[in-house]
């Protein structure tokens, strides 16, 4: 699958509008709760990766997995407490509040990435670290209510999504500065197959309907097997900056979504919060961008 920029532009911003439905979805289960909730999405995840990755790799499959080694394994364990803890939470809180809790994840890794590789960050990320840190406590902050703890354990859940990311993230880069050039997409496979397996004790005695059914093998087909595959890809065609400043759509595309297909109205702190969180990640992302263009200017040869 060879892509323009421009085409690869498109197919992220479809991805982040396919990865953003699970809250809308989710709102209209008719049995299904928690963690057999969790159980079915990942459970038809592995199935339709059991079909694309075939299709992605072909024969170079049974190899990836063999060469793969520990990197592999410890990235499959980050995707499925990234695919648990996300419906769960969304089981305890508003669509809002765990999105805008997942916006984290970029100031996660690079406080990661500076502590367990040594990546030297700008003066203008540890700013956007400290605003983002701002929004997350305010939002924090006046969700606190000793009366109604599972809005905040919701958002406690959340925020084991953006940490395992970080993990995963980190894990890729210092495999790739070690010189191991492991190819990480079948650990989303590894991922979905754990994640079945840990919820499925939990989730007994199954109680979802043949709609419930329905809705949450679309998640696990149009909501994270088709868009995850479709990241990979794009991926080879945009810069991290660009991966970084379009996945915030999703952030957008999920509460607005959950607002118009089911009247779930984001509180005040979501909105406040998230802006100081998306705003601090945007302007860091987009002086980064500008850095990388100078310095591409700077070394083209004068004539």
């Amino acid at each position: 699958m060879k892509l323009t920029h421009r085409q690869a532009v498109i197919t992220m911003v479809a991805s982040t509008l396919m990865w953003s439905i699970a809250g809308v979805v989710t709102r209209h289960l008719e049995q299904a709760r928690g963690f057999e909730v969790t159980f079915w999405r990942s459970f038809f995840t592995m199935l339709s990766l059991m079909v694309i990755l075939p299709v992605l790799h072909g024969s170079d499959l049974k190899s990836k997995f063999q060469q793969g080694g520990k990197t592999l394994w410890v990235s499959g364990l980050c995707w499925s407490v990234m695919f648990t803890a996300f419906m769960m939470a969304l089981t305890m809180t508003t669509v809002a509040n765990v999105l805008v809790t997942m916006a984290v994840g970029p100031l996660l890794t690079a406080l990661l990435a500076r502590m367990l590789i040594g990546h030297r960050l700008a003066f203008r990320t540890w700013v956007a670290i400290a605003v983002g840190g701002v929004g997350i406590a305010y939002m924090y902050a006046d969700q606190l209510n000793f009366n109604d703890m599972k809005q905040v354990t919701g958002m406690l859940v959340a925020l084991f999504v953006p940490a395992a990311a970080a993990v995963n993230w980190t894990l890729s880069q210092r495999a790739q500065a070690h010189g191991q050039h492991v190819d990480l997409v079948p650990a989303v496979l590894i991922g979905a197959m754990i994640s079945s397996l840990i919820t499925l004790p939990f989730a007994i005695p199954l109680q979802a309907t043949t709609w419930d059914i329905g809705l949450l093998a679309t998640l696990g087909l149009v909501q994270l097997a088709i868009p995850c595959s479709l990241a990979v890809v794009c991926a080879r065609y945009l810069t991290a900056p660009e991966i970084s400043l379009l996945a915030l759509l999703e952030i957008i595309f999920g509460i607005l979504l959950a607002w118009w297909g089911a009247g779930e109205v984001p509180a005040k702190s979501a909105l406040l919060g998230g802006s100081l969180v998306i705003g601090a990640l945007v302007f860091n992302e987009w002086l980064s961008l500008q850095e990388r263009k100078q310095s591409q200017l700077n070394q083209l040869p004068l004539t």
